[in-house]
């Protein structure tokens, strides 16, 4: 599992230009600069500065980019870095932990007693704010049934102390608090296919969000509305609801998340300019906030997360090149020495994309492997697999509708189609 920053801002604007590596190492070399100082670059080349393996390339190098871009450096993603500093940041508590720092931290008998009490101290609201970041934290890997029970537990435990005896100071961040927990709560019901109380939490954090005037809070609220829309087919109101959030997101991971929802907006509509546009954006606006310390937190934009957004993106628009080539990097990236996952979300449609790009390519059997190692996953958001493994069957039945693979992945699509209508998770076991 690769730990260095992806460059997703050099990343973009090749995607943007429609060029592949090796195409944009052909043009690098054909530069002033690079013919008079006879450059090598080659697809490996570029290969490395996207990955971020090279966060600062030679001046000769720098000075062609410029010349084929007309951009600086800095505005491609580079970073005259000290040796090691273009490495992400190693998270202190592993994801599978949080869940268990979370119920350990509110196992002390002080914090217990803070709960039950009428007065709300400075320790008891960083206690609280840690616990939420726990449980966000958590999300990427722990059950979406595990991660609902603790979430709702825990509001109803905090739901409390906004009727104590509390400042204004204490029950704005009171708000803001139980605000991040509802929509985590959203989150996870809408992933069982809870789709009611989904929304009923959505509506409440953004509310919470806009009673104390935070933007961020609203924008992912937003965010949660394009994420519903999608899944759904409302493609036109996934471009809408994006766009509304990032007119009160701020510079921050929201903006991003919302840029590149409206970027998978614009993909199902098919409009490939708008789509290539709106990721170069999100590229540009991540480039600008600092390095994620947890980028396994759910309401935190991580670079390979852009990475993740792109495949789909690009399986959408049938530019099945560089779909594949996001979507096997968004695989490497995600997959640990053991073969385990830090994002099995992720990794599952990544594995839905690389299907439906070997169905479009006529190799059935890759294309039914891949499907059916997304349903092999433990950590799933059904309603989302259900919604991509929709995508794959489609295609499986245009192009080989007889074929016995063809049946076998939809009668595993019909399985878990019916376990998310029903709410049934253990049809899939």
């Amino acid at each position: 599992m690769p730990d260095y920053i992806p460059n997703v801002q050099l990343r973009a604007w090749r995607n943007e230009h429609r060029l592949t590596r090796a195409e944009m190492a052909e043009q690098i070399n054909a530069t002033p600069i690079g013919v008079t100082e006879r450059l090598v670059c080659d697809e490996e080349r570029i290969r490395r500065w996207e990955a971020g393996e090279v966060s600062w390339p030679h001046t000769a190098y720098r000075l062609a980019l410029t010349q084929r871009t007309g951009l600086q450096p800095e505005d491609l993603g580079f970073r005259p870095n000290r040796r090691g500093q273009n490495r992400l940041v190693e998270a202190t508590v592993m994801p599978m932990d949080a869940l268990r720092a979370e119920a350990d931290l509110y196992g002390t008998m002080e914090l217990a007693q803070q709960l039950q009490a009428s007065d709300v101290g400075t320790g008891t609201l960083e206690a609280l704010a840690e616990a939420v970041d726990l449980l966000c934290r958590a999300y990427p890997v722990v059950s979406a049934a595990t991660l609902r029970d603790r979430t709702q537990k825990r509001l109803a435990q905090i739901n409390g102390l906004l009727g104590g005896r509390i400042t204004l100071d204490q029950h704005r961040e009171l708000l803001v608090i139980t605000g991040w927990l509802t929509a985590l709560l959203g989150c996870v019901h809408y992933d069982l296919g809870e789709r009611e109380e989904a929304e009923t939490a959505r509506r409440t954090a953004y509310e919470m969000g806009r009673q104390v005037g935070h933007g961020e809070l609203m924008a992912w609220a937003y965010e949660m509305s394009a994420w519903f829309a999608l899944v759904e087919g409302r493609y036109e109101d996934v471009v809408i609801a994006a766009r509304t959030g990032q007119a009160v997101a701020g510079q921050s991971s929201a903006m991003v998340q919302l840029t590149l929802q409206e970027a998978r907006g614009l993909a199902r509509i098919g409009d490939r300019r708008e789509a290539d546009k709106a990721l170069t954006r999100g590229a540009d606006i991540l480039a600008k906030l600092p390095t994620p310390s947890n980028p396994d937190h759910h309401f935190v934009f991580d670079h390979a997360k852009w990475v993740f957004y792109a495949a789909t993106a690009y399986t959408w628009l049938e530019d099945n090149d560089r779909a594949e080539e996001h979507a096997l990097e968004t695989i490497q990236m995600h997959t640990r020495p053991d073969g385990t996952s830090n994002a099995p979300m992720r990794v599952a449609d990544a594995h839905i994309d690389l299907g439906i790009i070997h169905a479009r390519r006529g190799n059935l059997d890759a294309a039914v492997e891949q499907g059916l190692n997304a349903f092999d996953i433990d950590r799933r958001s059904l309603t989302d697999l259900v919604h991509r493994a929709g995508d794959l069957d489609r295609a499986l039945r245009q192009h080989y509708r007889r074929e016995a693979l063809t049946q076998e992945f939809h009668d595993r699509y019909v399985t878990a189609r019916r376990a998310l209508s029903l709410r049934q998770h253990d049809l899939l076991d």
